[in-house]
This record gives C-alpha cells, structure tokens and sequence, in this order.
C-alpha cells in the first residue's frame, strides 16, 4: 500500500487518477469513472454526468440500518473534477490487491474497480452507534478526509486504542474490537457518551484524526 501519509507515493509511477491539487483538494482525472461523496464537487472542466449510487440493496438496507456509509454519487465523463469537503485535509492511498476500512464519514472518494462493503466492528452491538465502518478491497486509489493534521499508529508496535470517531481508517489486516473501561464516569472521548474505544493488534497501521465530530448534547432532566 501506497499512501501521502507515508509518504512513499514520492515520483513513483502509478497510474493515473487521484491527485492533489492542495492539501484539502482532490483532483480526479476521467473518463474513468469515480466514486464519490455526494455534495463534494466543488468544480470540474469538461463534460460530465452525476449519478446516484446505492451500490445495491444489500448496501442500501446496510446503510439504513447502520448509519454507516457517506452518500455515494457516480460521476461519468471526459476531463477534471474536483473534489472537497468542508476544507478537511485530504489524504490518497493507493491499494496494490488489499484493503483498507474507513469511517463513512472521511470516505470522500474511490475508484469502481475496488470493492467495498459496510462491515460490523466484532465484538460491538447493533445498538452501538458509529461502530459500523467501510471496508475497500482491490487495486485503486482511495481518498479520505481528516479534521486537521492526523496522526498514524503503527498497532505492531503495541496494542491501539482509538475513540471510534476519531479513527478515520486502518488495514483491514488487523484484528479490531471493542475495549470498554471499568470507569464508566471517566471522562474518555465524545462520541458515544461511554467510556468507549476501538482496539486494535497486529500488523498494520491505525490513521487517527484531531477531532471526535461533534459533542453529544445530553438532554436537561
């Protein structure tokens, strides 16, 4: 795997596709088609068609159920699209036949060849909320949002931790589950109101954002 935040993409040649043309903007070359987060066009030169994209029903009802994965769109036609969301840093990998699992919400585009799927963290329940994440499998470029500067955890090192809304993504070849603390007061992370977090071991890295979204409004008794 190829990636910015390794920064072993350097002037090797891979084929052509995703680029950056800033730290917080996508440039995609067509005709070949792209996947990409509805809403995150914010130019493009040339002809082009936008299209919804369910990915099926089996994704659909994945998504409905979950609340996992952005709202796709596939864009079809000659020239240059640009990409954004809400001026997020933007990061490119490049999978070379292998995976990587991303937080539906830092998804901001991928090519059609990859495969995708929304998949359950193990050890999580339906009802935990935000523990449903995307995983992409193939050979491809992928493009992901962080909120500011990210940092990147080699989980072979030792074992991760993450708050489940700040783990943006990780290899699929790690083993994640669910670490709750004995201190359900402690004061650890935002996003679920619980004392919470995301487990990792293995080989493989964890790309974790600075920031949880946003704060949870508890309702006044």
């Amino acid at each position: 795997m190829r990636s910015s935040v390794f920064g072993n993409l350097g002037s090797q040649q891979l084929p052509p596709g995703f680029a950056l043309e800033n730290g917080k903007m996508l440039r995609v070359q067509l005709p070949d088609d792209v996947l990409a987060k509805q809403g995150s066009m914010v130019a493009f030169q040339g002809e082009m068609d936008f299209d919804y994209e369910g990915g099926g029903l089996g994704k659909l009802f994945k998504k409905a159920v979950t609340g996992e994965g952005a709202a796709l769109m596939r864009v079809r036609g000659q020239g240059l699209l640009y990409l954004a969301d809400n001026a997020d840093d933007i990061h490119l990998f490049y999978l070379e036949n292998e995976g990587i699992t991303v937080n539906g919400r830092n998804l901001l585009a991928f090519q059609p060849q990859l495969t995708w799927d929304i998949k359950r963290v193990q050890g999580a329940g339906m009802a935990a909320g935000g523990l449903f994440n995307t995983t992409i499998t193939g050979t491809g470029w992928v493009a992901v949002t962080t909120h500011g500067t990210p940092v990147l955890l080699d989980a072979a090192r030792m074992p991760t931790f993450a708050d489940g809304q700040s783990a943006v993504c990780w290899s699929t070849s790690l083993q994640v589950g669910v670490n709750r603390t004995m201190k359900v007061g402690a004061l650890i992370g935002r996003g679920s109101g619980e004392a919470m977090q995301l487990a990792f071991r293995g080989q493989g890295f964890v790309l974790v954002q600075a920031s949880e979204g946003a704060p949870v409004i508890k309702a006044q008794s």
